[in-house]
């Protein structure tokens, strides 16, 4: 008696999950209602890793976008006033002017921009604010520390360098 032999060919695919590398700056978002008025921000948020941060890896007197990858967004759902200066409603891209013992902030109409190319000739406001020191902060981080009826200090805050800018929205519906 013989017998048959068949030989099978089993094809077994990889059924594990492809794990995604995370970008080194992870992705944040905060919103804050200040009255009847909505404010978003969207930035990516690098980590300082032991690095010197403020007049080393962001030099002074260059502009900045707190933040990596893509312009750091603020979306506005009303006019607000930014350091007591009028902004209209709407999304601009946000960056900076640091410096020692003050930094410029200025709302760029072109919000969809990457964070290495400032978008000249689109600034839609310009105001100057006074850092002050606080805990170290490892991750960039934006946040509203204080909030009120009517207004808000928005604080960037990386190291220990934290950026306050006070926001203004008006009462109503």
């Amino acid at each position: 008696m013989r017998l048959a032999v068949r030989t099978f060919t089993l094809a077994v695919a990889a059924t594990a999950p492809l794990v995604a590398q995370a970008p080194a700056s992870q992705r944040g978002t905060v919103s804050q209602m200040i009255g009847a008025t909505e404010v978003e921000v969207v930035y990516s948020r690098p980590v300082a890793r032991g690095r010197a941060l403020f007049g080393a890896l962001v030099p002074y007197g260059e502009v900045w976008t707190p933040g990596a990858n893509k312009a750091t967004t603020v979306e506005v759902s009303r006019d607000v006033t930014i350091e007591g200066e009028s902004l209209a409603g709407g999304k601009y891209s946000l960056w900076t002017i640091p410096g020692e013992t003050e930094w410029t902030i200025i709302l760029s109409r072109q919000w969809d921009a990457w964070h290495v190319r400032y978008p000249e000739g689109q600034d839609a406001l310009r105001v100057v604010v006074k850092p002050t020191s606080g805990m170290h902060m490892e991750t960039l981080a934006i946040y509203f520390p204080v909030v009120g009826p009517d207004s808000a200090t928005m604080h960037v805050h990386w190291g220990t360098t934290m950026v306050p800018i006070r926001i203004g929205a008006p009462p109503g519906a």
